[in-house]
């Protein structure tokens, strides 16, 4: 009958689709290499040149009229008379508050702290570089190759796939590939949220440390460290992850060492989670934050 289609023109049919789908994938990752894993370098590699943003210099200042410290520094006076109401307040109550010299010595200390976060914040993200750097740098002396995720992408694309322009995601090569690459947006957007979020903490530094005057407020302070000093040492944990995945020797023909790759990148996916529990702080995990979100709508 004319309406039959053959079984070779079924097949034909089967492969033009099979062709189609490995081309417009094929296109993807090769859009995903150029574009997200120098990205990844800079995003997640973060040095003290995050400070040198124009808009978040001038927002951070130094004492300029629109600086964060004249809040900062305004909230300061609004304890500092606050505290003498309570003081005077007290004689009249009969509530016992902390002496006035130990106010006064909180105050000059944390007044100085909130006046210097700039360069304390400085040092803290200089501290974490400079950690994360010589481990980098000790891994490529010894292994003689780059430590970073544009050379880790490299080889990961040089063991998964032999034939890089054509890509047959219905292979097992195929399947780990993808996987690689959409592990590696992931990490994209990941990075992103804590590169966000540390800018977001350096603003709040000096009220971090306006907090501690007052015991019922220092709770603000102990949590805010916790969050920041979690999201800066990720950098030295992913660092010593990248030192350990290019040490492995890995062979194309190798199933264990493709299963090897994935196995580092859930590791560099769960970084943040690693480092959450060794120290707390909060999830920059972007699936299980849409995960988190997806619950609260149902």
């Amino acid at each position: 009958m004319e309406g039959n289609i053959s079984e070779a023109e079924l097949t034909n049919i089967s492969q033009v689709i099979i062709d189609t789908i490995n081309s417009l994938l094929n296109s993807l990752f090769s859009s995903i290499d150029n574009s997200v894993y120098n990205t990844l370098d800079e995003l997640t590699f973060i040095g003290t040149d995050i400070l040198s943003d124009s808009l978040f210099s001038k927002i951070f200042g130094h004492g300029s009229n629109n600086s964060l410290l004249i809040v900062a520094n305004s909230l300061l006076v609004a304890t500092c008379l606050y505290y003498c109401f309570k003081l005077i307040y007290s004689h009249f109550t009969g509530i016992s508050i902390e002496k006035p010299y130990q106010f006064i010595f909180k105050l000059l200390i944390f007044g100085m702290f909130i006046n210097c976060s700039y360069f304390i914040c400085e040092f803290f993200i200089y501290f974490t570089d400079l950690i994360s750097s010589l481990i980098c740098q000790i891994g490529s002396s010894i292994l003689n190759t780059e430590i970073s995720f544009s050379a880790l992408i490299e080889n990961l694309n040089s063991i998964i796939t032999i034939d890089s322009t054509n890509i047959n995601v219905f292979s097992f090569d195929g399947i780990l590939r993808s996987i690689i690459s959409f592990s590696f947006v992931s990490l994209l957007f990941t990075y992103s949220l804590r590169y966000i979020m540390i800018k977001v903490l350096i603003l709040l530094m000096p009220f971090a440390f306006l907090s501690l005057i007052n015991a019922s407020s220092s709770w603000f302070f102990k949590s805010w460290l916790k969050i920041f000093l979690s999201l800066l040492f990720i950098q030295p944990f992913i660092s010593i992850i990248l030192l350990i995945v290019s040490s492995l020797d890995f062979s194309s023909s190798d199933i264990l060492s493709k299963l090897l790759c994935i196995g580092s990148l859930y590791a560099l996916l769960r970084a943040n989670s690693y480092t959450q529990h060794f120290i707390g702080g909060i999830s920059t995990d972007v699936s299980q934050n849409f995960k988190l979100m997806k619950g609260q709508i149902k």
